[in-house]
């Protein structure tokens, strides 16, 4: 796919992206938190549910990833918000007492979900006891299996020991985090997964909404994640990104919350000015002026921002997973998480983070989408290793 096909496609079938119907959600099996009225500014609160899970969340969620500041997550809650996500390992495993202190007695108003990362059955168990102590609750409302990019990593093992989480009533429903979605659908349908949580944005590749709107046809709940498409290093020297387009951040929410099969998104806040710009999405239409906003972001994120298409797979003949090391500048350079970067770049094995893609003469992977994969490769290897 050339450069100018890949535009033709983003501006037909992304910021035109047809509205699908909604799944009929089938009754929860243990009653849903009334929506709670607001305290925050003024603003247009709209929820969808969440597959067959019966889950009425608001359109906006939030992502506790790289919040630190516990008043801003409280806020959020008062304000309306109700699905909340975090996971086991976010900041070295503080995050979720974090989110936990900071729910306090809220914790019956909203949602809860987090992660695991562990890889058998009997380790994600045991992380998820030390989930439930650390977030001071009895039950997550969506356990999901953290980050997994093909059907195989779906093992049955993880899928059982979610099964017994979920009978044992620790967990109420159970489903996949993934950057790579379509590789995983019918995996997903096929163990009878509740909810997915994927990374879908104006970027996203066809493929990833067909995903979506087959996931939503099984009744399964869809969560996007990496919303915002922030991009890591700008050039060589790790230039500073340059000020965002002014309506960026809104207009990259308006265009997911757009697809009526997301029932909710988990934009990262840091911050209350974060916060009240993404809560005043809700309700909004997505507009001209949003979709001129986006195709020059899109041109602007394109040569740093991973879509995670899947088509470089393979290609580096020393067995680099040439888009996870996209992803970890974007989590230094982009979201400014060094700390997040460098702890996801020594998951890795040893020998992947041994090489040096500087002593190649030239870069076998050539990204369709025209992303500097060998740029952004070494800034990894620069930044971390």
């Amino acid at each position: 796919m050339n450069s100018e096909s890949s535009r033709r496609s983003f501006l037909a079938a992304g910021l035109a992206l047809p509205v699908a119907g909604v799944a009929s959600a089938a009754q929860s099996p243990t009653p849903a938190p009334a929506p709670q009225q607001p305290t925050g500014p003024a603003g247009q609160l709209s929820y969808r549910t969440l597959g067959k899970t019966g889950m009425k969340v608001t359109t906006v969620g939030y992502g506790c990833m790289i919040t630190s500041d516990a008043t801003v997550i409280t806020r959020a809650v008062d304000m309306g918000i109700n699905y909340f996500d975090t996971s086991r390992n976010y900041q070295n495993g503080q995050n979720e007492r974090m989110v936990g202190a900071a729910l306090g007695a809220k914790r019956k108003n909203i949602f809860l979900s987090s992660k695991c990362d562990e890889k058998t059955g009997t380790g994600i168990l045991a992380e998820l006891d030390t989930s439930l102590k650390e977030l001071n609750t009895d039950h997550l409302d969506v356990w999901y299996l953290h980050g997994l990019g093909t059907a195989a990593q779906i093992t049955d093992d993880l899928v059982e020991a979610q099964r017994k989480a979920k009978q044992q009533g620790k967990v109420r429903f159970i489903g996949v985090s993934t950057h790579t979605l379509p590789a995983i659908v019918d995996r997903v349908i096929e163990a009878k997964l509740d909810v997915v949580l994927a990374q879908y944005n104006f970027t996203s590749p066809e493929a990833y909404t067909a995903g979506l709107d087959k996931l939503n046809q099984a009744g399964v709940g869809l969560v996007a994640m990496k919303v915002m498409a922030r991009a890591g290093r700008r050039g060589p020297g790790a230039q500073p990104a340059p000020p965002a387009a002014a309506g960026r951040q809104a207009a990259a929410l308006k265009w997911v919350i757009k697809n009526r099969v997301v029932a909710t998104t988990v934009p990262s806040m840091t911050d209350i000015d974060q916060l009240e710009e993404n809560f005043s999405v809700m309700g909004q239409a997505f507009t001209d002026s949003d979709s001129k906003v986006l195709t020059a972001a899109f041109h602007e994120v394109r040569p740093y921002f991973c879509s995670m298409c899947g088509q470089c797979d393979g290609q580096c003949p020393k067995g680099l997973p040439a888009r996870d090391l996209v992803r970890f500048v974007m989590y230094a350079d982009g979201y400014g998480q060094f700390g997040l970067g460098r702890e996801n770049f020594q998951r890795m094995s040893a020998e992947h983070q041994a090489i040096r893609c500087g002593d190649c003469a030239s870069c076998a992977i050539h990204c369709p989408n025209g992303v500097r994969v060998a740029e952004q490769a070494m800034r990894a290897q620069e930044l971390f290793a």
